[in-house]
């Protein structure tokens, strides 16, 4: 069934976009689920969580695209459960894995209390992703917003696993530079 079906689906309140969500996308936002998560139950919860989500938010909301709809909703929904389960705990997941890569070139969520200031980090992150090779990019979202593993970004584009941790490394440092440019004390 196509996206447009299962949005119009759950505008007409009807279960069946439920089961039609999950038939479609239960792989892809149980792949996010555990790449943040790393446990089979947590991921299940939160995936669905999303489609418990999903049906209260649509409407009033009407995503173009379903997909990044349900998967920003299960990564937040994946973060909270993770916070929640490891607050001062440090465990190994592709979440943790991936923000540990980014601390040396993000300032931590402590630098200020004003949200115009996170929204004006990620309007400046946005910009300078921007600038960067589609390559470079989607690497680069795929690892830290996706959460994907190092050995699931190569596969992605056909790259070794070190040519991905050069790009990365190469962002990272890249995107320290335009931060601190741009005001930010990193």
């Amino acid at each position: 069934m196509e996206d447009d079906q299962i949005v119009a689906l759950y505008w007409q309140r009807d279960e069946n976009a439920i089961r039609q969500t999950e038939k479609k996308y239960q792989r892809y936002l149980s792949t996010i689920a555990y790449h943040i998560l790393a446990d089979l139950e947590d991921s299940k919860e939160s995936v669905n969580d999303t489609y418990l989500k999903a049906w209260y938010s649509i409407p009033p909301h009407k995503p173009n695209i379903l997909a990044t709809y349900l998967g920003k909703i299960t990564r937040q929904l994946s973060i909270d459960i993770f916070r929640k389960k490891h607050r001062g705990k440090r465990m190994s997941s592709e979440y943790t894995l991936s923000l540990s890569e980014l601390e040396e070139c993000v300032p931590d969520g402590n630098v200020t209390d004003e949200s115009i200031d996170l929204y004006l980090l990620a309007e400046a992150i946005s910009i300078y992703l921007g600038t960067l090779s589609s390559e470079a990019r989607n690497t680069f979202v795929g690892r830290y917003y996706y959460m994907d593993s190092l050995q699931e970004v190569a596969a992605y584009y056909g790259f070794s696993i070190s040519k991905v941790k050069s790009m990365l490394h190469r962002t990272r440092i890249g995107l320290k530079a335009y931060l601190e440019e741009e005001g930010f004390e990193v």
